[in-house]
């Protein structure tokens, strides 16, 4: 995909993060596809079939990216947000994981997932998003005439340190073996997507779902096609063929003037689709003035999803203002959002940014991010079951009651007969 010129390439790279995830917009909304859901599925009726398309979507997305890289056509080594970085910020996976999942439970869904009600008309997901979106920036921007952002003041002091450097990638085929990284990639992105694809296919509900199997497969693709966009958009200039962010890094020697410059390189590196930083992205765009120089593919990814799930709502005719049910669902929606905005941004990405985007360049730090999530997802889940049911329940029984059930510990621990 080599274009005529530098405004060419970059129009093209982020209208295509929009056009992909449309598509993605429409079918997650179609088919219902929420991770969130699919923890609640599995963990309060035993129904894994919404968590198998999650799963789905993430072999897909595996095998996908491992044969692109293995052919030269993704490069997610030199990624926008560094999934791979030699520097495993584990802690901030671990601990911004566990928020996510927390806060994505309180506020009934992930940030995707907020995007598809939001666009199918749901005033809380609207709130839910804008929260997110300022905390996203503020944790990596500076408050008005300051130096400061949440993240240095809140957590960089002591989480940072605690970061391992494990050399120069931490893909899993790099931790085995830098001489034959390339190599182990395939391996395991193959066995990895091989064993996920004999749990999924294994359950015959799940075969017979049209709509798990569809929304899966699309949300897999989507993520693959945006690594392959994103990574071959390229332009001539001066007979010399440059990619988008390289361009931009050496714009002072190679273009004429400032016109046309975007804010920041970083933003047109080899990515897909995560929906917490684009939210504050967004954010940055407007207090700029709407400056096209702030636009990214992230950004263009949210309207996307959002525009889809829209034109869906209103052709389907399921589109419906919902408020919120009473002040007790305000503040859990309140207090989520602001737990998925630290949380996402710790563990640089969500249930889609992380949970598939992330783990599909086989990034340690993806894995500890996606089990994190899901764990916070599923204990916040089992508290708020067992409160429910027993009045006398508090929130450290019930948490020992969901652990055990989890089977996470003995049974001589239950504080509460199981539900």
């Amino acid at each position: 995909m080599n274009f005529e010129s530098f405004a060419d390439a970059q129009g093209f790279f982020i209208w295509s993060g929009f056009v992909i995830a449309f598509v993605m917009g429409v079918v997650v909304n179609k088919t219902n596809f929420c991770t969130m859901g699919a923890v609640s599925d599995w963990v309060n009726m035993g129904d894994t079939s919404r968590f198998r398309a999650w799963m789905l979507a993430i072999a897909v997305a595996i095998i996908g990216v491992t044969v692109l890289e293995a052919f030269s056509m993704a490069t997610p080594g030199d990624a926008f947000p560094p999934y791979r970085a030699g520097q495993l910020i584990w802690a901030e996976n671990l601990l911004g994981g566990l928020l996510f999942g927390i806060g994505m439970t309180l506020a009934s869904g992930c940030g995707n997932k907020n995007l598809i009600r939001a666009g199918a008309g749901n005033i809380k997901s609207i709130m839910v998003l804008i929260i997110i979106g300022f905390i996203a920036y503020f944790m990596l921007n500076p408050f008005p005439e300051s130096d400061e952002t949440l993240m240095s003041l809140l957590f960089y002091g002591w989480i940072r340190p605690l970061a391992v450097d494990v050399g120069k990638s931490q893909d899993l085929g790099s931790l085995l073996s830098a001489e034959s990284a390339g190599t182990l990639r395939i391996v395991l992105g193959g066995l990895i997507a091989a064993a996920l694809g004999v749990y999924i296919f294994k359950s015959a509900e799940f075969r017979g779902s049209f709509d798990n199997l569809l929304s899966g497969i699309v949300v897999g693709i989507a993520i693959v096609a945006a690594w392959y966009v994103t990574s071959n958009v390229t332009f001539k200039f001066d007979e010399e063929t440059y990619n988008l962010r390289a361009f931009v890094q050496e714009w002072e020697f190679l273009a004429e003037s400032d016109e046309g410059k975007p804010a920041d390189s970083r933003p047109l590196a080899a990515q897909s689709y995560t929906f917490i930083n684009p939210l504050g992205q967004i954010l940055g765009y407007i207090g700029a003035g709407l400056d096209r120089a702030y636009l990214t593919f992230g950004m263009m990814a949210a309207f996307g999803v959002l525009a889809g799930s829209l034109f869906w709502s209103i052709a389907s005719k399921t589109f419906r203002i919902e408020w919120f049910a009473s002040i007790g669902d305000f503040v859990n929606h309140f207090i989520g959002a602001i737990l998925m905005g630290f949380g996402g941004t710790l563990a640089m990405g969500c249930t889609i940014g992380q949970g598939v985007t992330g783990v599909s360049t086989l990034a340690l730090g993806s894995f500890i991010a996606l089990i994190a999530i899901i764990f916070g997802c599923a204990i916040t889940m089992k508290i708020q079951l067992y409160k429910m049911v027993y009045e006398d329940a508090s929130i450290f029984s019930s948490f020992l009651t969901g652990l055990v059930d989890m089977r996470l510990l003995p049974a001589a621990l239950r504080k509460h007969d199981a539900v």
